[in-house]
């Protein structure tokens, strides 16, 4: 049997490839179509870091991580065709299913967009949960990467998957409700559900693992070798918040906060996500989750503000002398929200966080300043437009 991890060719999807490879003998097989690549372009911009071929990534990766059995299959997770073929053949004891259109302000932009981000998000997770319960694949462990933005803001402490109602002096426990704020954040919630009644259908092992938002340029694997590095995008639309101000301090563009920036959102280094993963991936058969079991994979909450003057201190060590500047907020959000979310069970997992925020931004400004000519050219990508649709 192998393992599948689909967005193999993707920010985080890639690195956990390669970690999960570095440590296992087993057959991992990359399924990608190199969507990613092609929606950056459209909105204007790129990879700040080269992203090579995946046919020059396989021969790294399998050079310098001692040649593990490492390979690729190039296909449209959406074509319940290709992914029935796909799981019939390989028969996969594990999926790490990572891929995904990830970008909320890319699903709001129009209605095609968001129609094309709920087709895609939901089919291919769908079509992947349909063939394992057909084959009777009830033994492979399935794990996606989900969102913290499944939970919204409440203004009580996140729970770590569910929640107890009370009702007319009755209780029951009962998966979070879906208050996702973009058309993006809600294809999560309908995986959640979907990967619910798959598991009480199927009988198929799930863990839904909600990724807070990731930052940081690369894990110990990818840093060995140049072909091994994976992408990182600083623009409005797929950058996250954390990537476009380390690119705007080194374009010595000031750093732009929307509105007060008091909000605090859940975050977490790549290296401790792509560890989560790993972990998840490699667990022995005995002590892999049997049931539905909900990670919330984040570090802790900070405040935009907070980020965003870390980002220009650190930026000082650097000489680089950026401000902060306050700008109107495009989005619709509550800028006070003191986020608090729980997390015992992925902090179980892992050991505790490995990697600082504050030493995660030194080493992307780090990483950024060897190709600051490539975020000076794409400098007008850091704050929002209108894109026509044709």
């Amino acid at each position: 049997m192998s393992m599948l991890l689909t967005g193999g060719d993707g920010y985080i999807g890639w690195p956990t490839a390669v970690r999960i490879a570095s440590r296992t003998d087993e057959q991992v097989v990359l399924v990608d179509n190199f969507a990613r690549r092609d929606w950056v372009e459209t909105v204007g911009s790129t990879s700040a870091t080269p992203v090579h071929p995946m046919a020059e990534r396989l021969e790294a990766a399998n050079e310098v991580h001692d040649g593990r059995s490492l390979s690729f299959v190039e296909g449209d997770l959406t074509d319940g065709e290709f992914v029935d073929r796909l799981i019939r053949i390989h028969e996969p004891e594990t999926i790490v299913h990572t891929a995904a259109q990830p970008s909320a302000p890319y699903s709001q932009l129009s209605r095609d967009r968001a129609n094309f981000t709920q087709h895609n998000n939901l089919q291919a997770t769908r079509n992947l949960l349909w063939s394992l319960g057909e084959h009777g694949l009830k033994e492979t462990h399935f794990i996606e990467t989900t969102t913290t933005g499944v939970y919204g803001a409440p203004a009580f402490p996140i729970p770590e998957g569910g929640a107890t109602m009370e009702h007319r002096g009755e209780r029951d426990d009962v998966p979070f409700p879906a208050m996702a704020g973009s058309w993006y954040h809600l294809t999560k919630c309908h995986d959640a559900a979907n990967m619910r009644l798959a598991h009480d259908q199927f009988d198929i092992p799930v863990s839904d693992v909600r990724t807070a938002i990731t930052h940081g340029t690369e894990t110990a694997e990818t840093a060995a070798d140049p072909r091994l590095g994976t992408r990182f995008d600083f623009d409005y639309y797929f950058g996250v918040v954390v990537h476009r101000f380390c690119a705007q301090a080194v374009a010595g563009y000031p750093i732009t906060v929307y509105g007060r920036g008091e909000q605090r959102k859940p975050f977490i280094a790549l290296e401790d996500a792509v560890e989560g993963l790993t972990r998840l991936a490699l667990a022995d058969p005995s002590e892999r989750p049997a049931d539905h079991t909900v990670y919330n994979q984040v570090a802790r909450a900070i405040s935009i503000v907070e980020i965003a003057e870390t980002v220009a201190d650190v930026a000082n060590e650097f000489g680089l002398g950026v401000e902060v500047e306050h700008v109107e907020n495009p989005r619709s959000e509550d800028e006070t929200h003191a986020m608090e979310i729980e997390n015992d069970r992925y902090e179980a997992l892992i050991g505790g966080q490995s990697t600082s925020f504050e030493a995660s931004v030194r080493s992307i400004l780090e990483t950024l300043l060897e190709h600051e000519d490539v975020i000076v050219a794409h400098e007008d990508r850091f704050l929002p437009d209108v894109l026509s649709e044709g």
